[in-house]
This record gives structure tokens, sequence and C-alpha cells, in this order.
């Protein structure tokens, strides 16, 4: 289904209005509601807090054995539907509590200080999960220290300047074909179509490079999930930076989510 272009364009992007439109993806936009996050439930869409963890599961941990913290939990039920996402069910990430916040720039893909997990079914009953989490530290490094619940909304967004598929679609050069308003321009288009945010699905957003553009399969990673530096909910990445996680289509489809891209860069 095609989408229209509901943004003004100056008249030297005029002409790649159709481009540009071409390149619209629709996605998940996830707004945090910290003034609604008293008395949060296990089994709700968070981020930040204690997980949905069935009594008798083993709780994520690091190759260190350290436990992992929550910094997402998406309950589908209350998601809207995106096409190839799941539409029932609760995934969680998890990231350690270090300095680099469980990520492995070397090799993004090295899920020993992070982790993703997927319950099919969902069972909202405190009897049946895990009340107890007093085993877990007091964090040190998290990049939240709040937790908040969550609410969604459909949405779409042309491509962003820092995702690898922005030259994919237009030329690698493109913004030097305006001369002096390159700088310009650039920023424009940077205003009108930056893929910031918090959301699931659509483009992604980095404030240096996309680390798919460094990978020999790099180009069969969808957006998963992202989560920007926030001040309203006291979310920072390292110098306001943001955090991604990336999944092949085929796993996503298989709903097996054991090799996951993970990666977050700052200014």
């Amino acid at each position: 289904m095609p989408y229209p272009l509901n943004i003004e364009l100056s008249p030297a992007l005029q002409p790649f209005k159709s481009k540009i439109e071409a390149s619209i993806k629709p996605f998940i936009k996830i707004l945090p509601q910290p003034q609604l996050s008293a008395n949060l439930t296990l089994w709700q869409s968070k981020f930040g807090g204690l997980p949905y963890l069935p009594k008798g599961d083993d709780y994520p941990r690091g190759d260190d054995g350290k436990p992992l913290f929550l910094l997402a939990q998406i309950n589908f039920d209350e998601v809207p539907y995106l096409a190839g996402f799941p539409h029932s069910g609760i995934l969680q990430f998890y990231i350690a509590d270090d300095e680099l916040y469980g990520v492995n720039f070397d090799n993004p893909t090295q899920s020993q200080n992070f982790r993703l997990r997927y319950f099919p079914a969902v069972l909202p009953r405190e009897d049946y999960l895990v009340t107890d989490f007093s085993f877990l530290p007091t964090c040190q490094h998290f990049p939240l220290s709040i937790s908040c619940s969550l609410q969604f909304q459909e949405n779409y967004e042309p491509v962003g300047i820092s995702d690898y598929q922005f030259e994919r679609i237009f030329e690698e050069q493109f913004f030097q074909q305006f001369g002096e308003h390159e700088d310009a321009i650039f920023d424009e288009y940077a205003a009108l179509c930056s893929a910031s945010g918090h959301k699931m699905g659509g483009y992604a957003y980095f404030t240096q490079t996309d680390p798919r553009t460094y990978l020999r399969d790099g180009d069969h990673y969808w957006l998963l999930l992202q989560m920007d530096t926030d001040d309203a909910i006291d979310l920072m990445w390292g110098d306001s930076g943001v955090g991604n996680f990336f999944i092949k289509e085929e796993d996503l489809r298989r709903l097996d989510f054991s090799k996951v891209l993970y990666n977050w860069d700052c200014c």
C-alpha cells in the first residue's frame, strides 16, 4: 500500500519527491508513559523494570555469571499489527550493566552480554511468575534509571540519512549535487526524515555509521527495536546516543531471537 509523503519539501528536494515517497515504510512508534508507570504489572510492555519470568525459568545472565537487566519488554497483545512481527507473546531485551551496555562492537551478534527472550504464550497471573527479584544488584552503568509503561502508535516514514538504505535508494554522494547548498539540503532532509525516536520496524537512526554496512549479510537485518536517548525518561546511551537491535527476516518469521545484532553509538 503506498503512503503519502505528508511533509513539505523545498524546491531543491521537490524533484525527488516520488523517490522519497517510494521509500516509505510502516513502523510502530513507541511512546513511553512515565506518568502512568506506578504499579507496573510483570506482563505489560515497559522500558526497564522487572520482567515477566515464569517460575522455574532461569533468569538471564552474562558470560561472567552476573544477572543481565531488563532494557525493554514488549507485550505484542498491546501492539498494533505490523507485517512480519509477532501478533502475540512477550519479547524481552536484556543487557549487561557494564560500561559498554553489554555490546560487542567487534562482533555485534555475539550475545554473551545481551539476551533476547520470547514467550509465545503469556499467563497474566502473579502466582505463576517470579515476583522476588531481590537477587538483582543495584545498577552502576545501565542507560536507563527508571521504569515506565509504553503505548504504541502506527506510523510510517521515508528512509533516514543514516540508514544504509539511503545510499541504496539515492546515490552515494546525493547531497553534493546541490553545490554550495549541500549542507542546507542535508540539514533539511535530516530534519524531515531523521528516523530517530523509539520504534519497532521502519528505518534505523544512528549518530555515527550503520553497522550493517560492515557485514557481508548486513542488508538482511531488519530493525527490531530502537531506543533513543530520552531525557523525559532518563534514558541516555553514552553521550546522547541511540541503541538498536536488528534481526534477519527469516529469523523473525520463525520467532528465533538467538542471532540478533545489537549496537549502540553516540556523538
